[in-house]
């Protein structure tokens, strides 16, 4: 069972760019993103789940970051828009394999994938 994260790089500001994490050897209810950077704490970026197709996003990414899911190939994307230099960190999918709402702190998921960088130029 593990989770794999790809699509990290470098962008200028204002672009955007894609994260996708692939789900293999189970459904999970609740799939999301972490974000960390350098000296910081893991910080919670979007959480999606297929029991009701719900999401919740953490306030710094609001109206600019995307998540959704593609069901039959068990995995998650994140779309992330209006890309800024404080949105640079590594980024880690987690997942949850019972449905308890939407969760937001790291200890609450059960499972994580390695973290992909992504990278915002000024």
């Amino acid at each position: 069972v593990q989770l794999q994260a790809s699509g990290g790089g470098l962008v200028q500001a204002g672009g955007s760019l894609r994260l996708s994490c692939a789900a293999s050897g189970r459904t999970f209810s609740i799939m999301g993103w972490f974000r960390q950077a350098p000296g910081k704490e893991r910080e919670f970026v979007a959480a999606h789940t297929w029991v009701d197709s719900s999401t919740r996003y953490g306030d710094s990414v609001k109206g600019r970051f995307t998540i959704s899911r593609d069901n039959a190939n068990n995995t998650v994307h994140l779309q992330m828009n209006s890309l800024k230099p404080d949105d640079s960190a590594v980024y880690y999918c987690a997942a949850v394999r019972y449905f308890r709402g939407l969760p937001s702190r790291p200890n609450e998921y059960d499972l994580w994938g390695q973290g992909t960088l992504v990278t915002v130029s000024s």
